[in-house]
């Protein structure tokens, strides 16, 4: 039974259909389009493909780029959208979020996908969960699965933005990340990525000091490869962390349909 799963982030829709709805499953076919090229996809890179069987996703655009996706799946298959939201309790993982339904579905899902790629590898263990994209966000989970809580904070291009805007003079090209920068192309590339890397770093310690173990850390979003060469903790940059997540969700909801 062929699954697609759909990420729209703030930029852009990925997809990818997978064989079966269940994790390790082959990919199918895979592919993303920038969200104002949302309408070409039944006419485009969907036109070709067999139909899916279900469907299962994660929208963070919001509701209306969400109805221009929905529009593209009835178009090309008359296929219902299944969408995830967090909840209480999924798969193993339990939300340890004030109000659990506010969460973000996209680090709802990443959380899941990453606890199901940890047990897959060994015991469980605490985690530390990272996107880089847009914005980023850094997740805590302990060893029996529970969300114990994350920060959220500008991405790279939200800090060079919010820096030109507010900061007259540094309108300047993206430099390299340095230990020591001499130029403000350097500094702000260096700054931006160094902070970013202080959050992650700071809740590593948090959880170390929490759990009373070394967590396993996972980074993933479309900077995270940007961040990687400049963490001083060992993280598993893994592409497919959301895509991960959906096919575990698709494996507990459509075995009980």
């Amino acid at each position: 039974m062929s699954v697609l799963l759909i990420d729209i982030g703030n930029t852009r829709l990925k997809w990818a259909v997978h064989a079966d709805p269940r994790p390790g499953s082959p990919v199918l076919d895979h592919g993303a389009e920038f969200l104002e090229n949302i309408e070409q996809l039944a006419e485009g890179p969907w036109a070709g493909m067999a139909a899916p069987k279900r469907m299962l996703g994660c929208a963070v655009a919001g509701d209306a780029v969400r109805r221009r996706a929905e529009e593209q799946l009835e178009e090309a298959w008359d296929l219902r959208a299944q969408w995830v939201y967090a909840t209480a309790a999924e798969c193993g993982l339990t939300n340890g979020y004030d109000h659990p339904g506010r969460l973000g579905a996209d680090r709802w899902i990443a959380m899941i996908g990453a606890r199901q790629r940890l047990l897959a590898e060994g015991p469980a263990r605490p985690m530390v969960v990272v996107m880089v994209g847009t914005a980023v966000t850094v997740e805590a989970v302990d060893e029996a699965g529970r969300f114990l809580g994350g920060f959220i904070l500008p991405g790279h291009g939200i800090m060079l933005r919010a820096l030109e805007s507010g900061t007259a003079g540094l309108h300047v090209p993206t430099g390299d990340v340095r230990e020591f920068p001499t130029n403000t192309s350097d500094a702000l590339t260096s700054g931006g990525t160094y902070a970013i890397a202080g959050a992650i770093e700071r809740m590593v310690q948090h959880v170390r000091r929490h759990c009373g173990a070394e967590p396993a850390c996972f980074m993933t979003g479309g900077a995270g490869w940007k961040m990687a060469p400049h963490m001083t903790i060992p993280f598993e940059l893994v592409d497919s962390l959301i895509f991960d997540g959906l096919l575990e969700i698709a494996a507990h909801r459509f075995a009980a349909a």
